[in-house]
């Protein structure tokens, strides 16, 4: 698969957003139910394009980021926080994620930003390696935050400086 073209979102990107939002759904990552019709929309007034990389291959796209300030805080201005990373299941393993990591790490630096966080569950291996193998450090646990499934799963915070 050739690289990946990163970018920012545009409005015409909601519908492929979307959909690939919806087909990447995971036990594995989801803190929510999976997406029912009718679907809500993927830009709200908290997060619109503004706040989204989008990962194309071919005129495809093929993966998205959702980078945002951490809180409204100003004495915290100077970290963002990644709140969403999606890969289509046929781009995953081809260094999709790991390009959109870097992107945003980039991007935050542009912003003025010092550090960059994240949280992802416990149980997700997969984008836990991959997050140490960006520089992400685990700098939090909070254990059986989540009830999922039947299951208690902790909340992993992790960090890194820009």
């Amino acid at each position: 698969m050739p690289e990946p073209h990163i970018r920012p979102a545009t409005l015409a990107d909601e519908e492929a957003l979307a959909a690939l939002d919806r087909d990447t759904w995971s036990p594995l990552h989801a803190v929510q139910p999976r997406p029912q019709p009718p679907y809500e929309p993927f830009f709200t007034e908290r997060s619109g394009p503004r706040e989204i990389l989008v990962a194309e291959t071919a005129g495809e796209v093929v993966g998205y980021l959702r980078l945002g300030l951490a809180t409204p805080l100003e004495c915290n201005a100077h970290v963002r926080q990644i709140r969403g990373l999606a890969v289509a299941d046929a781009a995953r393993g081809t260094g999709v994620g790991r390009a959109l990591l870097r992107a945003a790490r980039e991007e935050a630096r542009r912003q003025g930003a010092r550090r960059i966080t994240l949280r992802v569950l416990g149980h997700n291996a997969p984008a836990r390696a991959l997050y140490a193998s960006e520089g992400y450090a685990v700098e939090g646990v909070l254990p059986g935050e989540f009830l999922l499934a039947g299951e208690y799963v902790d909340d992993v915070l992790m960090g890194r400086s820009v």
